[in-house]
């Protein structure tokens, strides 16, 4: 029986820089998919658990099994998201909301609005997921065919997105952190109000201002026109067609689970595809299976109208399991463990603390490419730091959300990340620059430890207790 050696970070340092050139190099220069650079990453790192940390390998590949397993919930949904976005636009609900939102939004509010709306929908359904696959996909299509670049319109969608990501108590990240951290759901809720508020805040007006280069502009009505035409000639509308994604919404906020949900959301979807588009069984099976494809001769309508289906997550599932198979290797050796235990070396006070916290999820973003595990991994690691510095649970439980949730959706190789880029279409790189809530948290968070605003303090044997 081998000796194990433990992880230091030097071993994590070879993977990380392998992972950051080949990514660099695929991605720019070859224009290449991510999925190779990250199965040669995880062969790397297999490798050094291998031959210099003793590991065997049956424990590396039960590791990679045990990361995934956390994770098949997600891809579950994500592959039942596939099925529903195919119904949906063969139904006419995904071209209604387009219909009517190109006739409503006009290009001056369009951001702020499209972030708002996306606030209020998460938070009712505690779910980024589930607010990007139903009002999402429709605000990219009004974007787009009010000419705002979609990058702005995706950006917009995912700050009021992760918004009531972070602040429902339906969340299912809004309930692990305050777990790993030590403190209760509500106290957590309550305590990232100071932080999330003012920034959302902060975004809404950067929106508006963003919006204001727009307001003025002429619309190009015979876009417009084009677009509503071929949506027209193409589908019935009816608002009618609306009560799909609204009976979705309904049932995750009954805390109906997500999956029996999703799946009611596919066959609503299939049923008024037969009771108002005339769809038989065989184009309802192959929407859900293989997606709709749109073939009007209009390419900007046929580009937003030709998605969704089992088969086209299959890119996105591939992704997820491979880098999660990354993770549970750098997880199942100690080299996460390394990277994080050297940050906190370097934490002397609440501000550094709170900035290794919030270093460490992002790194585990990037590197094992699952927000659970950015919580998960640094709350394990950082609970007896704020104990010992008498800092108040909740602080942590802040970070991790204020850090882990909301960069999880800027990474393309994260599971968040590539659900994002299946289900909206645009790619992370593009809506970075302007998911302004996604970008200021972590930094609000920071400067917050660093003033000691609102930073609580508990007894140190209270809090070690």
């Amino acid at each position: 029986m081998k000796v194990k050696k433990q992880a230091t970070i030097w071993h994590a340092l070879i993977v990380i820089i392998f992972l950051i050139v080949t990514l660099a190099v695929a991605i720019r220069v070859y224009g290449a998919d991510p999925h190779i650079p990250l199965i040669a990453s995880t062969i790397l790192a297999a490798g050094i658990a291998v031959t210099m940390l003793g590991f065997e390998w049956s424990e590396i590949e039960e590791g990679m099994i045990d990361t995934i397993k956390m994770a098949m919930q997600a891809v579950l949904i994500l592959m039942v998201i596939g099925t529903i976005v195919g119904t949906w636009i063969l139904s006419g609900t995904v071209p209604t909301m387009i219909y009517y939102g190109l006739q409503i939004l006009s290009p001056g509010i369009f951001l702020f609005a499209a972030c708002l709306i996306c606030c209020i929908v998460s938070l009712a359904t505690g779910s980024s997921w589930t607010t990007a696959a139903t009002v999402g996909i429709a605000l990219i299509g009004v974007g787009t065919g009010l000419g705002i670049p979609v990058g702005m319109v995706a950006g917009a969608i995912i700050s009021g997105a992760y918004f009531g990501d972070k602040m429902s108590p339906l969340s299912d990240t809004t309930n692990l952190a305050p777990a790993m951290a030590g403190t209760t759901l509500f106290e957590h809720v309550r305590h990232m109000i100071y932080t999330t508020v003012p920034v959302l805040v902060i975004s809404l007006i950067l929106y508006a201002i963003l919006g204001l280069r727009y307001a003025g502009r002429e619309l190009d009505i015979v876009q417009i026109d084009l677009i509503l035409s071929t949506i027209s000639a193409n589908f019935d509308i009816s608002l009618l067609l609306l009560i799909p994604p609204i009976l979705v919404i309904v049932i995750v906020v009954l805390k109906i689970p997500a999956i029996p949900g999703l799946i009611g959301g596919t066959i609503l979807g299939g049923i008024f595809a037969a009771l108002f588009q005339g769809a038989g069984m065989g184009a309802i099976i192959d929407a859900a299976h293989y997606g709709y494809v749109l073939d009007s001769g209009v390419p900007i309508v046929d580009d937003l109208l030709s998605k969704g289906g089992l088969d086209g997550m299959m890119w996105t599932v591939s992704l997820i399991l491979i880098a999660l198979a990354f993770g549970g290797v750098m997880e199942k050796t100690g080299m996460l463990h390394a990277v994080v235990n050297s940050m906190l070396k370097f934490a002397k006070g609440t501000g550094s603390l709170v900035l290794a916290t919030v270093v460490s999820s992002i790194a585990v973003n990037i590197l094992a490419g699952e927000q659970y595990l950015s919580i998960v991994i640094p709350g394990r690691m950082y609970k007896d730091a704020y104990a010992e510095k008498g800092i108040h649970p909740k602080v942590l439980s802040r970070a991790l959300e204020g850090s882990g949730t909301v960069t999880s959706a800027l990474i393309p190789w994260n599971t968040c990340g590539v659900y994002m880029y299946e289900t909206l279409g645009v790619h992370p790189f593009t809506y970075l620059p302007y998911a302004f809530l996604n970008l200021l948290l972590p930094i609000v968070n920071v400067i917050y430890a660093y003033l000691g605003i609102t930073i609580p303090t508990i007894e140190k044997e209270k809090a070690t207790a």
